[in-house]
């Protein structure tokens, strides 16, 4: 049965609700795993279609970005027709979608396939946690179920590499999807049982303009940022990131007018909520770059198939998921600003670590210590900056506010794959370019500039001692590629603690007005 906001509320869950958060997580762990999985299947996906360095970035972060363009439209929707319906819809998509990304039959297919995805996610995430915002009424019960909410997400992390790594061991890379079919099926079944269903019964008629706006801003700017990644700055490179930055600003503008606008730009003006979505998107940023990359050095440099490299990664989702639900308890004796300042420059200490990898005796046992390290730091974060979030938000506005806080986690994972992969992509050709490989022809030096999959194909098409010679210069140039990105994650670690020293709350969470 429905449940109206404006009622009173018992202050502590029920057991329905927690059966509920139980439900909730299905999605929470199909939605981290696609990403995971497709990462070690960039290997396959780059053998079978030979996509372009430009081609292979859209492959892997198209999905991100389609998140972030459409969560603020699926989060409003959900709080003005129901939010378990807004999943349940999302869900279904989510696998018809999955469906026809296992079977396309070309990269620009795949494309396509998973913009189709991000575009249902986009329902899974803001509804699961403004359900969660509306179930859990006490403070304490809320700070832990969004810890369980956070760590599905990490469990999802380890599932995707352990499980992916078998289906590509035994399968194709096309098996990878098929695995989310099954699952949406199974919420499809359960979720209008153990859900219950909230909804804001006064919201206004959804704004399209403003639903628009937001989605064709995010995307402009993301087609400029890629396309100078790929060619370099132009004239279209440039207009389209100003256009973005053109049309966000008009949109912003029009939330101020708006009666019932698509975000409440109030919320800004609260500095632990702003300073939490900063976090969001530095912590983000950081996290998915360099785990799409550990995933490729693993396989193309290492020489590990998928399914050992998933086994390498798995205990960083383990990390992840003990370190969110580590947050409740350390929030109840430090404010947030002690705990995220301190955990970020752990993470900082792990970031630098991978810098070291080509001067290390043994790079594979200091990759997995620096992996831990990072992870360790990166843990408690989100649990405590989604809690920031929604303690600011009322609970009418619960979908919205949830939306904005993973609108700047994905953007800030896309945004991460997207620069950092861009970063990677131009140190790699630029040391590639510079090497002297006379017995390779120009043809596939060029092709091997391109992206280090580009470079084993050529190697294995060469004779042996010129394709060992550049295998040995390709590897080499990744492992280069791959320091700098740490480098740079690990500047953006130590941002991140400034900001969070600065901005987030002293007090405990338990202590902020409402």
């Amino acid at each position: 049965m429905e449940q109206n906001l404006i009622q009173e509320a018992p202050s502590k869950a029920t057991r329905r609700d927690w059966i509920g958060l139980a439900v909730i997580a299905i999605p929470c762990l199909i939605y981290s795993m696609d990403l995971t999985v497709l990462h070690l299947a960039v290997p396959q996906i780059s053998a079978e279609f030979k996509p372009s360095a430009a081609q292979l970035l859209w492959i892997v972060d198209i999905y991100g970005f389609m998140v972030a363009g459409a969560l603020v439209t699926m989060g409003t929707l959900g709080d003005r027709i129901g939010r378990r319906k807004v999943l349940l819809y999302g869900a279904a998509a989510f696998g018809a979608a999955s469906a026809l990304a296992a079977a396309a039959p070309s990269a620009e297919m795949l494309i396509l396939a998973r913009a189709l995805q991000g575009l249902a996610a986009a329902s899974l995430a803001p509804s699961t946690l403004s359900l969660i915002r509306n179930m859990f009424l006490d403070d304490r019960e809320r700070t832990f179920a969004i810890g369980v909410w956070v760590a599905s997400f990490s469990a999802g992390a380890v599932i995707g590499p352990l499980f992916g790594g078998v289906l590509l061991t035994h399968f194709n890379w096309h098996s990878v999807f098929l695995i989310n079919v099954p699952i949406m099926a199974l919420l499809l079944i359960i979720g209008p049982t153990l859900l219950p269903e909230f909804r804001d019964p006064n919201a206004g008629r959804m704004d399209v303009a403003s639903a628009a706006q937001s989605l064709v801003a995010v995307l402009s700017i993301v087609y400029g940022m890629k396309r100078i990644a790929a060619d370099g700055v132009d004239v279209l490179a440039a207009g389209a990131i100003l256009v973005g930055l053109c049309i966000g600003w008009m949109f912003f503008r029009r939330q101020r007018r708006l009666a019932d606008p698509l975000i409440d730009v109030r919320l800004f003006a609260v500095p632990a909520f702003s300073a939490a979505l900063i976090m969001n998107i530095l912590g983000l940023f950081m996290i998915m770059g360099m785990f799409l990359f550990i995933a490729q050095y693993l396989q193309l440099v290492v020489g590990m198939s998928p399914l050992t490299a998933g086994l390498f990664t798995a205990p960083a989702g383990v990390v992840f998921a003990c370190g969110s639900m580590m947050a409740p308890v350390l929030l109840r004796y430090f404010a947030p600003r002690s705990v995220v300042a301190c955990v970020l420059l752990i993470s900082a200490i792990g970031f630098a670590l991978l810098t070291q990898i080509s001067a290390a005796s043994n790079p594979q046992s200091l990759l997995f210590i620096g992996m831990l390290v990072f992870c360790t730091g990166m843990a408690p974060v989100g649990a405590i900056t989604t809690d920031l979030v929604m303690a600011a938000a009322p609970p009418e506005r619960a979908g919205a506010a949830s939306a904005i806080s993973e609108t700047s986690f994905e953007f800030g994972g896309a945004l991460g794959i997207a620069v950092l992969g861009s970063i990677l992509t131009v140190v790699y050709r630029t040391s590639m370019e510079a090497a002297l490989l006379p017995g390779v022809p120009t043809a596939m030096h060029e092709a091997a500039s391109e992206t280090i999959g580009g470079a084993i194909a050529a190697a294995q098409s060469l004779s042996a001692p010129a394709g060992r010679e550049l295998l040995v210069v390709a590897h080499a140039a990744y492992t280069y590629a791959f320091e700098v990105t740490a480098a740079v994650s690990t500047a953006c670690a130590l941002l991140a603690a400034i900001v969070a020293g600065l901005m987030l709350p002293h007090f405990r969470l338990e202590h902020m007005a409402k």
